[in-house]
């Protein structure tokens, strides 16, 4: 009678436990793959169709079996700008006109990523060029691996992020982006 009552709240906490030791490591696998897929992109040799299939295969390899074929489960978001001070801002104004600090008409502005319009992201899709700091971003939702999260008022799916951010080896000279003025 005593086990009737403790084995249901021993097993939810077993799962519980096991439940999140598994994400742990998921987040753990994600985040080991993402840099070393960064680090080998760094030194040349890795297009962006290399990269995307190495973080994918390795990523599938360790998800719950009902995850591994949804396209959906892995977003893989590569960057690239010409120094760290770049990353996540706006792209460069030169010449800045009132209201200072924010872009607008008659302002110039460096156009890093050459798509003729002001872009408050900066930075180009993709790994980059040589002497480029390419940011890595790999968003991964996977279901839980145990029916324990209704049990426990929890999200049924597990969502991880892994980024790093890496300079690519200067093989090559950096591109000069140009200036616009609007």
């Amino acid at each position: 009678v005593e086990f009737a009552f403790v084995a249901p709240v021993f097993l939810v906490m077993i799962m519980g436990g096991m439940d999140i030791a598994y994400q742990a490591y998921l987040r753990s696998v994600i985040s080991g793959t993402v840099e070393g897929v960064a680090r080998r992109s760094a030194v040349g040799g890795m297009t962006t169709d290399d990269v995307d299939a190495a973080i994918i295969d390795t990523v599938k390899a360790v998800l719950p079996v009902d995850a591994q074929n949804n396209p959906n489960t892995i977003r893989i978001t590569k960057k690239s700008f010409s120094d760290y001070s770049s990353v996540g801002n706006p792209e460069k104004i030169t010449n800045d006109t009132a209201p200072l600090g924010t872009y607008n008409v008659g302002d110039c502005y460096e156009d890093a990523n050459r798509n003729n319009q002001f872009d408050a992201s900066g930075g180009t899709n993709g790994i980059g060029g040589a002497d480029e700091i390419v940011y890595y971003q790999v968003d991964v939702a996977f279901p839980r691996l145990f029916p324990v999260a209704g049990l426990l008022d929890w999200d049924p799916m597990v969502r991880a992020t892994a980024k790093t951010t890496v300079r690519n080896q200067p093989y090559g000279a950096q591109a000069v982006p140009p200036v616009r003025c609007n």
